[in-house]
């Protein structure tokens, strides 16, 4: 399975920030370790025309020369740097990336992404550019897919993309998310998904279970890109839910098999998670990543019996 990266576009961040930039280098080595036959590639860079799928000119020109206003700058929860445009760039063209690459082997990886606060006119929330609406407006421009389905299972609403997207019926937006949580004013996704505080694991996968029913129904998707949020985890000090490594496996397969039943290629982002301990934020990615590559093989299993029925 192939997946991308940008961790080392570090951003100088200053002491005491609450963004747990260290998880995606430590996430890095921890799925080198633990998945076999991951192939690991350094993001892609995405253009100006890329972002401007999702973004107005005047935001992606004022981001890329430090032209953002400090009440801008501070929703956007970092401080300005070239490292953090290059990365914002580098994040997005991970997810272009994935969704190119699962076209044709079914699922693929962007170890960041799901940066799903950013409007098309303003980030928020450590979100500079929107790359799940970046990238499923890049695969229709490229001709790959006609409709896209984002499934959104950070713990917080997925606000930017909701609003980006809001008045495309090409891309139908799924958030399951803490209704009492971040962010306050929730935008209008296609299906939203709102879960009390201390939901657990059984609750969380009925909700789910309901909502891709749903999808699915009211929705044909030809491409997937899921947002697998850690922040969910009940060791998460954002999160507010109560899911288990367990339940969050759980999650993570109900959302594969519904991909694999249908045979839609999927880009999987890792979004957010902020836990009290960074080692657990990590366990959860990583977990998704290996249940990731084990969809991987099923997928080009499955491939490979059709193609020898057909024959």
């Amino acid at each position: 399975m192939q997946a991308f990266y940008a961790d080392h576009f570090v951003l100088p961040l200053p002491p005491g920030h609450r963004f747990p930039m260290r998880k995606y280098s430590m996430l890095r080595d921890a799925v080198v370790r633990e998945v076999p036959g991951l192939t690991l590639h350094e993001a892609p860079r995405a253009d100006d025309a890329a972002l401007a799928l999702a973004h107005t000119a005047d935001y992606i020109a004022d981001v890329s020369s430090g032209r953002l206003d400090a009440a801008r700058q501070r929703e956007i929860g970092f401080p300005w740097s070239h490292e953090m445009v290059e990365r914002s760039r580098r994040s997005a063209g991970a997810t272009m990336a994935a969704c190119r690459t699962a076209m044709t082997e079914g699922i693929a990886v962007n170890l960041a992404g799901g940066t799903h606060h950013a409007y098309a006119d303003k980030g928020g929330g450590f979100c500079v550019f929107n790359d799940a609406a970046i990238a499923a407006r890049q695969m229709q421009r490229e001709g790959r897919v006609r409709r896209v389905a984002v499934i959104d299972l950070d713990v917080h609403q997925g606000n930017g993309t909701a609003s980006i997207l809001r008045d495309d019926p090409s891309v139908f937006t799924l958030s399951l998310h803490g209704e009492k949580n971040y962010p306050f004013r929730k935008e209008a996704s296609d299906l939203d998904v709102g879960l009390p505080d201390g939901c657990d694991d059984d609750t969380y996968a009925a909700a789910l279970a309901g909502a891709l029913d749903t999808l699915y129904a009211r929705f044909d998707p030809e491409l997937l890109i899921y947002l697998a949020g850690a922040d969910p985890h009940e060791g998460d000090r954002l999160g507010r839910l109560r899911l288990t490594l367990a339940g969050l496996a759980r999650r993570d397969t109900l959302v594969f098999e519904s991909a694999l039943a249908r045979r839609l290629p999927m880009a999987v982002a890792m979004a957010g998670g902020y836990g009290n301990q960074i080692e657990d934020t990590v366990a959860v990615h990583t977990q998704t990543v290996r249940l990731a590559a084990r969809h991987h093989q099923r997928y080009g299993a499955g491939a490979t019996a059709a193609a020898a029925a057909a024959y």
